[in-house]
């Protein structure tokens, strides 16, 4: 086995350790999405007026149209969560520790990253098999072509974790920063609702809508799940990692990221 695979598992198996002893974070992981989607579905509905949705090509109901939304939330929740290890890490340094290691510095974070998006995974797919118990069931196939959307997706709200966490001194600073990150791009997206919806109320919340991210992420997992292609939300989110992740890396360079200013403080 290379170094680099060495590398990669000794990653991920930490990440899976510490995710396995962390339990009420898997617990977390899944009462929230369930939260919005058993109890505050049928409010959004009737606040939107949305009983069915005309999409693509059928009407689902509003349940169903909130799903990929839902999975996208554990995904972001999930990439702030990893930033946060990534901060306590800093604190403790053993993130010092790795980044010493003798392999180049952006695998040493990408497998961080794809660790992440392991764990993220798993939770979806627990959260897709008990929204399916509740009788919200999307086309069997769909469970099996969401997958690469679920890895790109992690990928680019993980690199956006990753980036946020090179420019946190304290621990203490990251929860702030947390909810201005996490409530503006779940709420600025089409993960609640569509965006002819939200054009009725805002031309320019609905184009802010169109511009985040994450609401990309989410019109890829969503047309995944119906073993459909979103040309347009996979080029805006592999562009968006790669910007991501790009800033990452230079947060994290000693040269001038992240080391050097923590010895400058």
């Amino acid at each position: 086995m290379t170094p680099w695979l060495i590398a990669l598992f000794a990653i991920v198996r930490r990440e899976a350790l510490r995710f396995i002893h962390q339990r009420s974070r898997f617990l977390a992981a899944l009462v929230r999405p369930l939260v919005w989607l058993v109890v505050f579905a049928a409010g959004f509905r009737a606040a939107l007026g949305l009983s069915i949705i005309p999409p693509y090509e059928t009407y689902i109901t509003y349940e169903v149209y909130i799903v990929p939304g839902l999975c996208g939330m554990i995904q972001l929740f999930n990439g702030m969560q990893s930033s946060l290890s990534l901060v306590y890490d800093q604190e403790m340094g053993s993130m010092r520790l790795l980044l010493t290691a003798p392999l180049p510095r952006w695998w040493l974070l990408l497998c961080k990253l794809l660790a992440g998006v392991a764990v993220s995974i798993l939770q979806v797919y627990v959260f897709l098999a008990i929204a399916a118990g509740f009788g919200i069931a999307l086309p069997p196939l769909g469970y099996v072509a969401v997958l690469p959307a679920l890895v790109l997706s992690g990928l680019m709200l993980g690199a956006l974790g990753l980036l946020i966490s090179s420019t946190i001194r304290q621990l203490e600073n990251f929860a702030g920063v947390m909810n201005f990150v996490i409530f503006p791009m779940f709420f600025l997206s089409t993960a609640l609702y569509p965006l002819w919806k939200m054009a009725e109320s805002s031309a320019i919340l609905r184009d802010i809508c169109a511009a985040n991210p994450f609401t990309h992420a989410v019109e890829l997992i969503r047309f995944a799940l119906y073993q459909s292609l979103n040309g347009w939300a996979l080029l805006w989110v592999a562009l968006s990692f790669v910007l991501f992740f790009g800033l990452a890396l230079v947060g994290y360079d000693p040269a001038y990221g992240m080391t050097r200013r923590r010895k400058g403080g």
